[in-house]
């Protein structure tokens, strides 16, 4: 169902838009737009979605907290700081974003890990503070980069930073599935080990899990899907907290199934967004951030009350 919903949505997100496209009959004109600028942005929009939230259900997994997600653990803004400093001082080498963005997200995971760490174990709170924190921190060197950007520069970067698909190539694409891909297998190879870790770490170590190799797998990879993810596409926030958690109402806590199936619905869920955020105002357009931030703000209140 998540696969055939997922075609669905990708057929909609080239076929609508503030031009309106003949598929069947398409002029020269309409054909550029249907392949050159809609289909690179739908795919796109589909593997950063995947990315995010199988990024956001691993670390729920392997941290024991519904909470656990990129954007508010500061990873995504780590990545958006090392994509910025790829874009202000590296901007002549293609290969610094994804690169950066990758070292930006993996420094900024294993900050909040150990500040949210203590002897009592990690809780709810303590890993929220410490991702606000980090988030914060990293948001502040951000405000201060962009003084370097000229006013061009600066208005560009900053509609990226809030969430932009709008320069989607086909290269960003093949990057973000490639990562999206890999990181999605090998993290599902994980699930047996992520169900056990769930229960409590000394029990999975009794099973015969190497919590240690488990928990740099998921930290790096999920690093990697949220670097790749946000030097493509800027800062989306919320699709790592709350595809997981829609996916667990639907089919249960079992990670070999919560992990592809986040995949498949993180994909549909930022397509619909990218799709809104074209629409709402064509021919303008609003951050595609924005659009799954009113949808995220409000479930990540209720998770917060519940827990």
């Amino acid at each position: 169902m998540l696969i055939a919903a997922l075609a669905v949505t990708l057929f909609a997100a080239v076929s609508l838009g503030s031009e309106r496209l003949a598929l069947f009959d398409l002029s020269e004109t309409q054909s550029a737009i249907l392949f050159d600028i809609r289909l690179p942005r739908a795919l796109l929009a589909a593997c950063v979605g995947a990315s995010l939230a199988v990024a956001g259900a691993s670390l729920q997994a392997l941290l024991r907290n519904p909470l656990a997600e990129p954007y508010l653990l500061g990873v995504s803004n780590g990545a958006a700081l090392g994509t910025m400093l790829a874009f202000v001082f590296f901007e002549g080498f293609s290969f610094a974003r994804p690169v950066l963005a990758f070292a930006g997200a993996g420094i900024a995971t294993f900050a909040v890990y150990q500040m949210a760490r203590s002897r009592a174990g990690m809780n709810v709170e303590r890993l929220v503070l410490s991702g606000v924190i980090v988030t914060t921190f990293l948001s502040s060197i951000i405000v201060l980069l962009t003084s370097v950007l000229d006013a061009a520069r600066l208005r560009g970067f900053t509609f990226w930073l809030l969430g932009d698909l709008s320069q989607a190539t086909y290269d960003g694409f093949y990057l973000t599935l490639a990562a999206a891909t890999a990181g999605t297998i090998v993290l599902s190879s994980q699930a047996r080990a992520l169900n056990l870790m769930m229960v409590g770490e000394r029990d999975a170590l009794d099973f015969g899990v190497e919590i240690s190799r488990v928990r740099l797998i998921v930290f790096g990879l999920a690093s990697l899907l949220v670097g790749t993810a946000v030097a493509a596409s800027g800062s989306v926030g919320y699709v790592g907290l709350i595809v997981p958690h829609l996916v667990r109402l639907a089919i249960g806590s079992d990670n070999r199934l919560v992990v592809p199936m986040s995949a498949f619905a993180g994909a549909i869920f930022v397509t619909l967004a990218d799709l809104a955020a074209r629409t709402a105002i064509a021919p303008r357009e609003l951050p595609v951030g924005a659009i799954t931030a009113l949808v995220g703000a409000p479930v990540f209140i209720y998770l917060l009350r519940r827990h």
